[in-house]
C-alpha cells in the first residue's frame, strides 16, 4: 500500500514539473490501467444477459481467443467476430448501449489513481488520449466522463448509421497503437520524447520504447520484467481490486457474535441502546480489518469535545456512513433515505437506532420524520447525516440541505464536521464491496449554531460547506 502512494506521488511530481502545454502528450490505455479488469468482459455479460450472443458466436470466440493466446490467431479475429454480429445494428443504438453500461459497471472500475493522474495532466495543459484497443463502444463513455478529448480506438465502417461488419483500418493494437500514437504526436507537432504512455499490457511495449515517460501501470509478467530491465517507473493499483463476496460477506456476517452479546448487555440494562453502543463499533471495526480497511484521522479530539452533537459528513460511497458511525461510537442515531429501511441489516440496524428514514420526493413529511430525533437529541442522542443528501464521486463539495442544521438549532446542540477526503479509493459511488485501502478523515472543532437564525442560515450553511472545501484544499494536522 505504502509502495502504491510512493508510486503515484512520485507519478504527480513529474507531471507537475513538466512541461506545460498542449504539445506534451498524454496516451492511457483503457482496460486495467484507467479501470480495473476487461471492459469487453462486461460488454460480453451484457450481451449474454439480453440473449444476443447466438450459440455460434460464442463457440468462434472461444476458439479464436485460444488460437490467439497460441498464436494461431490474431486480435483482428476476435474484433472480426464483434464487428460480424453487429453486422446491420444502428452505431447510435451501440452508443447508447455502451453508456448504459458505463454507466451501470466501468464507472465503479475506475481507479481513482488514475483519476487523480488523468486530472494533473489537465491541470498542465496536455493533450490527453484515450489510446485502446477496445472499441468506441466501451472506449467514448469514459473518454467524455473523464473528459478526455482525443480517442484512438477500434471502430467500424457504417453506411448510413449501419455496421457493414467491416473494421476500420489501421488497427489500434500492438504496434498498429504505436503507429497511431507516433501519427498523432507528428500532426499536434509534438515529440514523444516529452509524452507520457501508461499502459498494463505486453503488446504496449512499442510505445513505451519511443516516449520520454513510460509508465507501465499494473503491468504483466512480460511487460513487469522488461521495465525493471530499462528502469522505467512502475505503478501498481490495488483500490479496484475488489476483496470479493466471500470476503465481504464474512464482513457483514460478523455482526452476529458481537450482536447475541449486545443484545444480551440490552436484556440485562433493559436498553436496547445498550446493543448498539456494544456492537456497532466492534462489528465495523471487524468488518474493515477483514476487508482491509483503514482510517487515517486527524482532529480526533474533536469527536468528544461536545455531546451530543450533529456530526455531518461528505457523502461518497456506500460505507462512509459505517466510517462516520465508527468515529462517533456510541449514543447516536441518523437520517437514511427510505429504500434503506426495508433492507435487512440496514433496516434492522436503523430500527434498533431510532433512524429517521425518509421520503426525498414528500418534503412535508420527511420534516415530520426528523422530529422524534430532535427531541431524541435532546435528551442526550446525537445524529449523524449527510448535509449533501446525495453521494458525490468527485473531490468536489454539494450544496449542504438544510435539515441537520435545522435539528442543531432547534436542540441547541453544536454542529461537528466530518471530512472525508479519499473515500473513492476504498469503494465507488455505487460499489457493493470494498476495496482494500485507507482514507484520510479531518474532524473539525464543534460550532456553535446558539447564534444561527432562520434569516442568517444559509449564509451559516454556506459557512460550513466551505469549511469542507477549505479543508479539502489543505489537509490539517494535528
Amino acid at each position: 500500500m505504502i509502495q502504491t502512494e510512493q508510486a503515484l506521488a512520485s507519478t504527480l511530481r513529474t507531471i507537475h514539473t513538466s512541461q506545460t502545454g498542449p504539445s506534451v502528450c498524454a496516451f492511457f490505455d483503457l482496460d486495467g490501467t484507467i479501470i480495473a479488469g476487461f471492459s469487453a468482459a462486461h460488454l460480453s455479460k451484457q450481451r449474454l444477459k439480453n440473449k444476443e450472443i447466438s450459440l455460434q458466436e460464442f463457440l468462434r470466440t472461444i476458439n479464436t481467443a485460444i488460437n490467439t493466446a497460441v498464436g494461431k490467431a490474431d486480435f483482428e479475429d476476435l474484433l472480426q467476430i464483434g464487428a460480424d454480429a453487429w453486422k446491420g445494428r444502428c452505431h447510435l443504438d451501440l452508443m447508447t448501449m455502451g453508456e448504459l453500461l458505463f454507466n451501470k459497471k466501468i464507472i465503479n472500475l475506475i481507479y481513482p489513481e488514475m483519476r487523480k493522474i488523468i486530472k494533473a495532466h489537465q491541470q498542465q495543459g496536455h493533450t490527453v488520449i484515450l489510446s485502446s484497443s477496445a472499441t468506441c463502444y466501451q472506449a467514448d463513455p469514459i473518454a467524455r466522463f473523464l473528459g478526455i478529448e482525443h480517442v484512438l480506438c477500434n471502430r467500424f465502417i457504417l453506411d448510413d448509421d449501419l455496421l457493414t461488419g467491416e473494421l476500420a483500418k489501421p488497427l489500434i493494437w500492438g504496434k498498429g497503437k504505436a503507429q497511431a500514437a507516433q501519427r498523432f504526436a507528428e500532426q499536434h507537432q509534438s515529440q514523444l520524447r516529452d509524452c507520457f504512455f501508461y499502459a498494463d499490457g505486453d503488446e504496449d511495449e512499442a510505445l513505451m520504447h519511443l516516449v520520454g515517460h513510460p509508465r507501465p501501470t499494473n503491468p504483466g509478467k512480460q511487460l513487469s520484467r522488461i521495465a525493471k530491465s530499462r528502469g522505467w517507473p512502475i505503478q501498481r493499483f490495488v483500490s479496484r481490486k475488489n476483496n470479493g463476496a466471500l470476503r465481504s460477506t464474512a464482513g457483514v456476517m460478523s455482526i452476529l457474535p458481537f450482536a447475541a452479546i449486545g443484545v444480551g448487555l440490552g436484556l440485562l440494562k433493559r436498553d436496547k441502546r445498550a446493543i448498539l453502543n456494544y456492537a456497532s463499533p466492534r462489528w465495523i471495526d471487524r468488518m474493515f480489518k477483514i476487508n482491509g480497511v483503514k482510517l487515517n484521522v486527524v482532529g480526533h479530539k474533536h469527536l468528544w469535545a461536545q455531546r451530543p452533537a450533529v456530526f455531518i459528513f461528505n457523502h461518497r460511497n456506500n460505507y462512509d456512513a459505517f466510517m462516520a458511525a465508527k468515529l462517533i461510537e456510541k449514543d447516536f442515531t441518523g437520517v437514511g433515505k427510505k429504500e434503506l429501511e426495508d433492507h435487512w441489516l440496514t433496516g434492522t440496524i436503523g430500527k434498533l437506532a431510532d433512524v429517521a428514514f425518509i421520503d426525498r420526493a414528500d418534503s412535508k413529511a420527511s420534516v415530520e420524520a426528523l422530529k422524534p430525533i430532535e427531541e431524541l437529541a435532546r435528551k442526550g442522542i446525537s445524529i449523524c447525516l449527510a448535509p449533501e443528501g446525495n453521494r458525490v464521486d468527485t473531490e468536489l463539495v454539494g450544496d449542504f440541505k438544510k435539515g441537520g442544521f435545522r435539528m442543531a438549532m432547534a436542540a441547541g446542540i453544536p454542529v461537528v464536521p466530518i471530512v472525508f477526503r479519499n473515500a473513492e479509493m476504498i469503494a465507488a459511488r455505487d460499489a457493493a464491496v470494498m476495496s482494500p485501502g485507507t482514507v484520510d478523515v479531518a474532524v473539525l472543532p464543534p460550532i456553535s449554531v446558539e447564534d444561527w437564525t432562520l434569516d442568517t442560515l444559509e449564509q451559516k450553511i454556506n459557512e460550513v460547506r466551505q469549511q469542507y472545501i477549505d479543508t479539502l484544499t489543505n489537509w490539517p494536522t494535528d
